[in-house]
């Protein structure tokens, strides 16, 4: 190779990986942080990419086979935009031969890190809040309305009603959620506003290096010049004093000038455990806010709701309710049942149905389950139909006891671990075909007799407690 074809070389490498860097701006912002990390923050530009032919990375198989399905052509676009003679983005598992790995030009207008902004910032430079966080996709009921419906106020325009803003509730219950929506809200509504969100274990990292490098007016000045202050999973600084007074005096600050600040933990104020009394009497004094585990409804118009934003996917009402009816720990384990379905089905070429669901999500469902017993079936659905609990396992065959019987056989296939057989025997050692002619009359049912529906969803919810 000539000098002169290796500078021709160097230099439309050189576009290229400028391009990446564009590139990987642009799919941060749209896939939103925790799908940026999982699946596109692994791809690298490796050697052999040109204007014409782009060469992309990943270190699994599996991991190819995912980004292909699901941003193969994003990506080709995304490169036309910036180098239009691209023709195509090829998607590779980097083997254990080495391969030269591009360098990446900074990324103009957003980075891998969190959320943060300074008081000073360009609109380029402010927050990229998860695109996926927004109050239209959050899925409300009485559970979690009044946090809702506090944070919304809290994005308004104007002077806030309260601050700070507290909302506590377990894992994976929308706390995160809410708060990149009120900063998303918060943006919109006021263009020329600065806004921070930051967890409590990052704010503590920079507190420390602010004071081993005697720099902490900067830390500061930082924080407390921006217009809207959000701090995450605040329960990680119990017991940290030194982290604890500075964030007292940044409550305070924010408190007397009248700002907004918006503070997400476990637990209420007052059962913070390590916390000074007087720290959590000052979180107390704003509105406290709380969200309850979600409820089997809510956890269902949870499920519909991501599968809107999936047009490709197509998902039976039974699978959906499974879903909501096994995994009831909280609501980003639900997501990620779903994630994992979905993803599973795509990579397989499979349609996705009851037995699908089950052997993919096994481990999960079992795991998650409340231990619900088909005599607990039984009672639930003799009392809900008022009929005796001994006609469900009898020889009537008359429909005001068959139909009952089929829907206690449809929700003991459902919502507990026992085989077909099993199941037979406890409704009066019957085969396990009638079993199997249940399940399916009911799920036909469901879908075209809305009392047939409402019925089974309302036993889910009382067996489920």
């Amino acid at each position: 190779m000539t000098q002169v074809q290796a500078l021709e070389r160097d230099g439309m490498e050189a576009a290229v990986a400028k391009a990446w860097a564009h590139v990987r701006a642009n799919l941060r912002r749209s896939a939103g942080q925790r799908l940026f990390d999982q699946w596109l923050k692994p791809v690298v530009l490796i050697e052999g990419s040109n204007a014409e032919i782009v060469r992309l990375g990943l270190p699994s198989a599996f991991m190819t086979q995912w980004v292909k399905n699901h941003y193969a052509e994003r990506l080709l676009l995304e490169f036309r935009g910036q180098i239009p003679a691209v023709r195509s983005v090829s998607i590779e598992t980097l083997t254990e031969e080495p391969k030269r790995v591009l360098s990446t030009a900074p990324a103009p207008a957003a980075a891998d890190s969190a959320p943060v902004a300074a008081a000073t910032a360009s609109p380029a430079e402010r927050p990229q809040f998860d695109s996926r966080f927004t109050f239209d996709r959050f899925v409300i009921d009485a559970t979690n309305r009044v946090a809702c419906n506090a944070a919304k106020a809290m994005a308004e325009p104007g002077a806030p009603r309260f601050s700070p803003l507290y909302l506590h509730a377990g894992t994976g219950q929308g706390k995160t959620h809410l708060m990149h929506a009120i900063g998303h809200a918060f943006l919109e509504a006021n263009p020329a506003a600065t806004a921070i969100y930051v967890t409590a274990e990052r704010f503590m990292f920079e507190f420390v290096q602010a004071l081993r490098n005697k720099d902490t007016h900067a830390f500061k000045a930082r924080l407390r010049s921006v217009d809207l202050l959000m701090i995450d999973d605040l329960q990680f600084i119990g017991g940290k004093d030194a982290t604890q007074q500075e964030f007292f005096h940044t409550v305070n600050e924010f408190m007397s000038s009248g700002k907004r600040l918006v503070i997400a933990a476990d637990r209420a104020p007052q059962a913070l455990e390590g916390f000074e009394p007087r720290l959590a009497g000052r979180l107390a004094s704003g509105l406290v806010a709380d969200i309850k585990p979600a409820e089997l409804e809510l956890r269902r118009a949870i499920v519909g709701r991501k599968l809107q934003d999936m047009p490709a996917v197509t998902m039976p009402h039974e699978v959906m309710d499974l879903l909501a009816a096994r995994i009831t720990t909280n609501v980003r384990e639900l997501e990620g049942a779903l994630n994992r379905l979905v993803a599973y089905a795509q990579l397989n070429g499979e349609v996705i149905t009851i037995d699908f669901a089950t052997n993919v999500l096994g481990e999960v469902l079992r795991s998650a389950q409340r231990r619900i017993t088909i005599d607990e079936i039984q009672r639930a659905v003799s009392a809900h139909f008022e009929v005796k609990q001994i006609d469900l396992i009898s020889e009537r065959r008359a429909v005001a006891i068959a139909r009952p019987r089929q829907i206690a056989m449809y929700l003991a296939k459902r919502l507990t671990t026992r085989s077909l057989p099993e199941i037979g025997r406890k409704f009066g050692n019957r085969d396990h075909s009638t079993v199997i002619h249940a399940v399916k009359r009911i799920e036909e049912l469901r879908g075209k007799d809305v009392e047939i529906d409402t019925a089974v969803r309302t036993l889910m919810r009382t067996l489920e407690g």
